[in-house]
């Protein structure tokens, strides 16, 4: 593990606030010492789930796991009866509080077991490796210019790759200060002197909403965004504001980050970069289906049949497009890639220009079943002073006729998980 994670081991020294979450603090070497005592009691058990909540115990939990080579289970702390139970169930996970367990591994290789959504079914086990995890990480300290000199700082969720992978087990592998501000407000973000940021494009547009806390990041070195597509319109902001075109990258649970733009290279609106080192990419059949395969990939799910083609691609599952050697995510190809009356319609492009309106906070664009046409395009749109009818004719004046809703559902909210996706499913129902 301390090859995993050299900041434990003394490879950068060590400094009393090496590690901050919601306002407490610790050195490298106390974060290991307190991790090894409960990594004594966790050897031996089949998993070790952590219920992950902003906080040092666990940051503890998962380093004390990766110690004792049991693989960790997150945990979101407002999982429901059913979804714990699953987990527990299928992982064959033991909780902090109930070790010392014993029995066999089950989980081969991994060093993390997170959990999927389960849009499709029930959350599905991702078997990650410390093998994937540092290539990952590697070759995102590459792309980003990470070093020990910098200060992360970040506000999300550590049961996710973004801020578990990314936003901990990223800090400790390239010795940079952490800075966990607890929620990702924008207050928080401003005051805490960081020279690497990362957020999700919920954390941003907040940002942008708060001009002075958003200005208090000019100081920073890089700001980086990523779980879902940033709008172009906060992009926009964010650069007037803080005087920094922000990198954007993609992944997913099961591939980790694969492609991002870099810290010296062109940042473009709406675009996600090139693949990173030790990752190929492709797109595949009619509708360009996003395919990679490489050193970041996931063992399989766990307890399931391969996912992998015979030459070892992984389907994302997601539409993109190849313009100017960038990628651009379209969206997932069950409800952002609409067929409506022979036209292909990308939904991010058509949310992209409904926020582009200054009466539009939030707006998400789905196809919804139509006789004629196969799919009609609707946009479920968090607004202020402005009709249905004002914004149709508003996207139809900004794209090609055909792109604009056909139908506009005043809402007051948008349905989000965690990380603040939207989430679509509900908005098809």
């Amino acid at each position: 593990m301390t090859d995993l994670l050299p900041a434990l081991s003394g490879a950068f020294g060590d400094r009393p606030d090496a590690v901050v979450v919601d306002g407490e603090a610790t050195s490298w070497e106390n974060l290991r010492d307190r991790a090894q005592r409960l990594a004594d009691r966790a050897t031996g058990a089949p998993a070790l789930a952590v219920h992950a909540t902003a906080s040092l115990d666990t940051v503890v939990a998962v380093v004390a796991g990766l110690l004792a080579g049991v693989p960790v289970v997150p945990m979101a702390p407002d999982a429901g009866p059913l979804e714990r139970d699953h987990v527990l169930s299928d992982s064959g996970a033991v909780a902090v509080a109930d070790l010392p367990g014993d029995g066999p591994r089950i989980a081969g290789d991994a060093a993390l077991i997170l959990y999927t959504s389960g849009t499709t079914g029930a959350p599905k086990g991702v078997q990650l490796s410390a093998a994937a995890l540092a290539a990952d990480l590697d070759a995102l300290a590459e792309a980003w210019a990470w070093t020990p000199d910098d200060t992360l700082v970040h506000g999300l969720p550590l049961f996710h790759v973004h801020g578990l992978v990314l936003g901990l087990l990223g800090a400790l592998r390239t010795g940079s200060r952490l800075v966990h501000t607890g929620r990702p407000a924008p207050a928080t973000y401003a005051s805490a002197r960081g020279t690497l940021y990362f957020g999700v494009p919920t954390v941003w547009s907040r940002i942008v909403a708060e001009p002075d806390a958003a200005r208090e990041l000019r100081a920073a070195r890089l700001l980086v965004s990523g779980s879902a597509a940033l709008p172009v319109p906060v992009f926009a902001r964010l650069e007037e504001l803080t005087g920094h075109r922000p990198v954007e990258r993609y992944g997913m649970t099961e591939t980790l980050i694969t492609i991002s733009s870099r810290a010296d290279g062109e940042r473009r609106p709406g675009h996600v970069g090139t693949p990173l080192a030790g990752v190929e990419a492709r797109l595949a059949g009619e509708d360009g289906e996003l395919q990679v395969r490489g050193t970041t990939l996931f063992d399989g799910y766990l307890n399931r049949p391969s996912p992998f083609t015979e030459d070892g691609w992984f389907a994302t599952g997601d539409i993109a497009e190849l313009v100017d050697g960038q990628y651009r995510i379209v969206g997932r190809a069950s409800t952002d890639l609409i067929k409506s009356g022979g036209y292909r319609i990308g939904a991010g492009e058509v949310e992209n220009a409904l926020l582009a309106h200054p009466g539009v906070r939030e707006a998400a664009v789905v196809g919804m079943p139509h006789e004629d046409l196969g799919q009609e395009v609707v946009a479920f749109v968090v607004a202020s002073g402005v009709t249905a009818r004002d914004l149709i004719d508003f996207v139809a004046r900004e794209l090609s006729v055909h792109k604009r809703p056909r139908r506009v559902v005043l809402v007051g909210a948008l349905p989000r998980n965690a990380m603040g996706k939207v989430q679509k499913k509900l908005l098809c129902r």
